[in-house]
C-alpha cells in the first residue's frame, strides 16, 4: 500500500506543484461560473473577476514561496 501511495503522490506532483494554488483556482472558477450562470452576472465582468482572482491567488502563492526560501 505504501508504494501505491508514493506512486499516486508522484503522479499528482507532476501536475500539481502547489496544492493550495490549485484548490483556490478551482474554487474561484466554480464561484465565478456559478455567479455567471445562476446570478446572471455579465460574462465580461465574470472574466474580469476571474483574471483579478487568478492574479491575487498567484501573488499569494509567490509570497508564500518566497517566505519559505528565507
Amino acid at each position: 500500500m505504501n508504494i501505491v501511495r508514493i506512486v499516486l503522490k508522484e503522479l499528482a506532483g507532476m501536475f500539481i506543484d502547489d496544492g493550495s494554488l490549485a484548490l483556490l483556482a478551482l474554487i474561484l472558477i466554480a464561484g465565478i461560473t456559478a455567479a455567471v450562470k445562476l446570478l446572471a452576472l455579465p460574462p465580461l465582468l465574470g472574466g474580469i473577476l476571474l483574471l483579478i482572482g487568478c492574479l491575487a491567488i498567484l501573488a499569494r502563492s509567490v509570497r508564500r514561496a518566497a517566505s519559505r526560501r528565507r
